[in-house]
């Protein structure tokens, strides 16, 4: 190596060492942040150390997430990284693609849903489905449907492929096809571009196939005059990315806000609104919807003499649920994530011999494979 190669490498060493301490310094006198706006969730926690989690290797692991999410600067960097990523014409950037049209779509690769683990869910899924008589709407996420909007060779896991697993084990009768309701309306604004969630337009479609699936005269919500609440969302999509980019509009239907309703988030606040309108303030504007996520709401609708539904779901679900309205006296939501108790003790204590009570497994197939899981 000559002289001036040896000068630039010291160099170069020299500067990044300088950096590490320089940020290492800076992350010390730094506060920890418990939330990140940008990104819309939770930061790590610096973890308790003990013998028994350094040996079987979780005080590390939690160790490395608490040292990256804490980093000072943090949502400068994965801003400068991305652009750098952009000029290198990357077409996917931190588990997000970047598809036609400015749309951004969450990347969900083959090999992350083993048979193993479809396997299991669809084992719990059986069970509920014969112990509850249960309907089952699972979501496809937009990598499946706007296909067009893909990268070229793009991978993506096959939803339909999985569907048609969980058609067949729960049967017709069980099952909501919500994917070729979508698939007939893919030129439209059914998903987000900057998030990972279906719009409200997607989930009205969605609700079609479920009145159709339980022969239920639906309502006749109007897809053409559609209430638009902001013009400014950014979803959990764009927060991975943290570059300029088109917003989003959220819209809802205003039928659903003619009707009186008690809504009770986790068996203590009460409001009379099925929206909460404080959350287009925020950068988790999609919490505009039932106020973002509880381990249970119980919603009145004021309808009297109508059977009561209780819902398994994940977020999906906070667009959907105000579409419902008209069908019941009153409706559960249970989200199994904020849920530690046993899932069939508390249904029981619902399905009362006054309340004729209909069960929905709703989620996107992609949160089902992952987060899906109750004791009975």
């Amino acid at each position: 190596m000559g002289s001036s190669k040896r000068r630039n490498a010291i160099f170069t060493i020299v500067v990044i060492s300088a950096l590490i301490l320089i940020f290492t310094v800076a992350d010390f006198f730094e506060k920890d942040r418990i939330f990140s706006e940008a990104e819309n969730r939770l930061l790590a926690v610096k973890p308790q150390f003990t013998w028994e989690a350094l040996l079987d290797g979780t005080y590390t692991a939690d160790l490395e997430n608490y040292l990256t999410d804490q980093f000072v600067s943090r949502d400068k960097w994965i801003t400068m990284k991305t652009k750098m990523d952009v000029l290198l014409q990357k077409k996917e950037i931190n588990g997000v693609y970047l598809g036609k049209d400015n749309y951004l779509i969450e990347q969900h690769l083959p090999e992350n849903y083993t048979e193993v683990q479809i396997s299991k869910k669809l084992l719990l899924l059986e069970k509920l489905v014969d112990r509850w008589d249960a309907t089952v709407m699972l979501v496809p996420t937009a990598d499946n449907i706007l296909t067009d909007k893909l990268p070229d060779n793009a991978p993506y896991f096959d939803q339909k492929q999985f569907l048609d697993r969980v058609e067949t084990l729960v049967g017709e009768a069980h099952y909501v096809d919500v994917y070729s309701a979508l698939a007939a309306h893919a030129e439209e604004e059914i998903y987000y571009r900057t998030d990972h969630h279906w719009t409200s337009l997607g989930a009205c479609y969605g609700y079609r196939a479920w009145a159709e699936a339980k022969g239920i005269r639906r309502y006749p919500y109007n897809t053409h005059i559609m209430e638009t609440v902001t013009t400014d969302f950014s979803g959990t999509l764009h927060s991975r990315i943290n570059l300029d980019w088109e917003s989003d509009s959220i819209s809802h239907f205003s039928e659903t806000t003619m009707r009186p309703v008690k809504v009770t988030y986790d068996m203590s606040t009460v409001k009379d609104t099925l929206y909460e309108p404080s959350y287009l303030d925020t950068k988790n504007k999609y919490g505009f919807f039932l106020d973002d996520n509880h381990a249970l709401v119980e919603i009145d609708t004021g309808m009297p003499g109508k059977d009561t539904l209780f819902i398994i779901k994940d977020s999906y679900a906070n667009c959907f649920v105000p579409l419902l309205t008209p069908h019941y006296s009153r409706i559960y939501m249970l989200d199994l994530r904020y849920f530690n108790g046993r899932l069939f003790d508390l249904m029981e204590q619902y399905d009362t011999p006054e309340e004729n009570m209909d069960v929905l497994i709703l989620y996107n197939c992609i949160h089902f494979l992952e987060d899906f899981g109750y004791h009975e």
